[in-house]
């Protein structure tokens, strides 16, 4: 049965690496006989040159007829003062599609230890996964703002935390089977339930070990020995935060996919990096973070898992090889680095 994916190339550097990602999608398709058809539609910038609006009404239709959505970049300075920015589309489709769930694997090459902050036996087997709650919590409670004072009110229910912690628990069953659940219990409410629930959810996976972090404590150990984490969970504001301090430890956003799921819709993959504009159409962004989100798209939509792991393998092989782009310190270009890792898989 062919798949449906939605492409949403985006700004910026945004349709250099959606073309560099579905290179590679179609050299592997090949390998393992997937098939697939691709639906380029208009968002972010791109959607507001469009329609006027970032998120297009027919980009919506498409995105929620997909089988799986591919998202580049979005963002440019030309739209920083206008009534409707990019990234509200961004927001809104997460909010039509109820994607609830944000994960971001944080894994390090060995070819690039070299580019982390962090000293290399700080980050010698460091591979964890971050799970965000996307669509509740403080960024969606009410906002009040007075000339001397503030609130904003940080709201979530059982079923919000318990669908977050049980996709937690799913993913850790394939990996090394540990959660560790973050929270500030000893101040919020809403961190006193979900402590509650994380302890009941965990009894239905008894194959899975759980443990409770304080968020100042985990902010800490995730510097200090991030190798102790495998799969850690939170809520929207505390997840925001973690996942950008992790993202730090492999030394670029260049190689960092992520992915968004629904209970039962399709799922949107993208980098976690911006639109670069200032490089943008300069032939030099690194695709990586694209093309390992094509990998996970692989993996977690459509069950190919040898998809996936031809590509992770070929991207680290030609890391190792020395193909590296501009902000990794070599001199390939996007081009370049994309025919490397179709040589390799």
């Amino acid at each position: 049965m062919t798949k449906k994916i939605v492409t949403l190339a985006g700004d910026g550097i945004g349709p250099e690496i959606m073309a560099a990602g579905l290179e590679v999608l179609e050299a592997v398709a090949q390998k393992i006989d997937f098939a697939y058809e691709t639906q380029a539609k208009a968002f972010g910038g791109a959607g507001i040159d469009a329609s006027g609006h970032p998120l297009p009404a027919a980009t919506l239709e498409a995105a929620k007829s997909a089988d799986a959505i591919l998202l580049a970049a979005i963002g440019s300075p030309q739209y920083d003062k206008a009534p409707v920015r990019p990234e509200q589309g961004l927001l809104s489709i997460r909010k039509e599609l109820n994607l609830f769930a944000n994960i971001r694997p944080v894994k390090i090459f060995d070819a690039l230890k070299h580019l982390s902050p962090l000293k290399p036996e700080r980050i010698d087997g460091v591979d964890f996964v971050v799970v965000r709650e996307l669509t509740g919590g403080i960024y969606f409670g009410e906002h009040t703002l007075n000339e001397d004072s503030a609130h904003d009110s940080n709201d979530y229910s059982s079923d919000e935390i318990r669908r977050i912690l049980r996709k937690a628990f799913d993913i850790a069953r394939g990996r090394s089977k540990k959660v560790t659940s973050i929270d500030k219990q000893n101040v919020l409410a809403t961190s006193k339930l979900w402590r509650k629930l994380a302890d009941e959810v965990a009894r239905d996976y008894p194959d899975v070990t759980l443990e409770h972090q304080l968020v100042d404590s985990a902010a800490m150990i995730m510097i200090t020995n991030p190798a102790r984490f495998d799969v850690v969970v939170t809520e929207n504001l505390f997840g925001d935060i973690l996942s950008d301090e992790s993202s730090v430890l492999p030394g670029t956003l260049g190689v960092m996919p992520s992915a968004s799921h629904s209970e039962s819709g399709p799922s949107l993959y993208e980098p976690i990096h911006g639109s670069a504009p200032d490089i943008a159409g300069q032939g030099i962004a690194n695709p990586i973070s694209m093309i390992l989100s094509v990998a996970m798209m692989l993996r977690d939509s459509f069950g190919q898992m040898a998809g996936a792991e031809m590509i992770e393998k070929a991207v680290d092989k030609t890391l190792m090889k020395g193909i590296l782009t501009h902000d990794l310190g070599g001199s390939a270009d996007t081009k370049q680095m994309t025919r490397s890792i179709i040589a390799n898989l």
